[in-house]
């Protein structure tokens, strides 16, 4: 290969061959208008975006880092070089210029996320002296052979325990709500097993832009357990499906450390499903889960998930 050529993104000379590229190594399919959305979403966090050539000007691969949206001395990064030109110096040259520019802004820590079907990838960011913090796990559910029927009981037990199961939608959707749906999102995600108890949001500001103020976010997907004795929220699950997507997401399920073990998680999960098969029509469900969090593994091994990839999530402190 001859001499590389960085420069700055052309999103829109660049992003449909990006999002091709993305969408031939990646978990995912991105499309030219999905990308273009995510970069103009993050603008205010974003801190580089390089594209790598040849001579000839033909892409080879980019990066792209962005800062941490809680954490300001934090950056994650994403590069990616098209496989027929790896090892040959994109990479290389692609991270070197992202690491100089991250440096200069006060960046502490660096990120990235590796799939586990990429030894190569992971060899590049552990000779950079990355190391994992987390393995990541992504479960599928075949939602046309998911039986919930041996779950009723479970759920008319609690019910006559003393659970009231609604939504945030039978609820109204209130600020009053809002603010009880963060508390539990934010202790039962902080207590989630394999996390580091840190928040996952700086506020309830914060969470109801962020979350309840999402295009994905939808009241009645938002499957809420309330103690009524003592009117504790006592264990939620969220789930939803974004644009014209043929699947639904779950994208959390907790229950409060108080209500633990007494198969909450499993009824609220149940709950959640049947509106993503009866209301949203779809015919799967997908979810993530970090490898330590065996308890909620389990509890969607039971319903039917099946692990479809994996991801290794790497750190290296920078900056000292």
């Amino acid at each position: 290969m001859g001499k590389i050529h960085l420069r700055p993104e052309e999103p829109h000379h660049d992003f449909a061959e990006i999002a091709t590229l993305i969408s031939s190594q990646e978990e995912f399919a991105q499309s030219e208008q999905d990308l273009l959305d995510d970069y103009l979403k993050n603008e205010a966090t974003r801190l580089r975006f390089r594209v790598a050539e040849d001579e000839p000007g033909h892409l080879l691969g980019f990066s792209w880092a962005w800062r941490h949206w809680l954490r300001p001395e934090r950056a994650d990064f994403y590069l990616l070089v098209k496989p027929e030109h790896r090892q040959k110096g994109a990479g290389r040259c692609l991270y070197d210029d992202l690491l100089a520019a991250v440096e200069t802004q006060g960046i502490k820590t660096l990120g990235t996320g590796v799939m586990e079907d990429s030894p190569e990838s992971l060899r590049f960011v552990e000779r950079r002296g990355f190391y994992e913090v987390r393995h990541g796990i992504h479960m599928e559910l075949d939602l046309d052979a998911f039986d919930d029927k041996p779950f009723e009981a479970i759920i008319n037990r609690l019910k006559e325990e003393g659970f009231c199961f609604t939504s945030m939608e039978e609820l109204g959707n209130t600020e009053e709500a809002q603010r009880k749906l963060y508390a539990l999102n934010d202790t039962a995600q902080r207590s989630t097993l394999g996390q580091n108890g840190d928040p996952a949001w700086s506020s309830f500001e914060s969470f109801q832009k962020s979350v309840c103020g999402a295009k994905w976010y939808r009241p009645a997907g938002q499957v809420v357990v309330i103690d009524t004795a003592t009117g504790t929220w006592a264990a939620m699950s969220a789930i939803s499906c974004v644009g014209g997507a043929n699947f639904a997401y779950n994208l959390f399920t907790g229950v409060d450390m108080a209500y633990r073990g007494r198969q909450l998680g499993q009824a609220v999960k149940v709950l959640a499903l049947r509106y993503a098969r009866d209301v949203l029509k779809v015919h799967s469900v997908q979810t993530d889960h970090n490898t330590e969090n065996l308890p909620m593994i389990a509890i969607d091994q039971k319903l039917g998930y099946r692990k479809t990839w994996g991801k290794h999530f790497m750190e290296k402190e920078i900056n000292p």
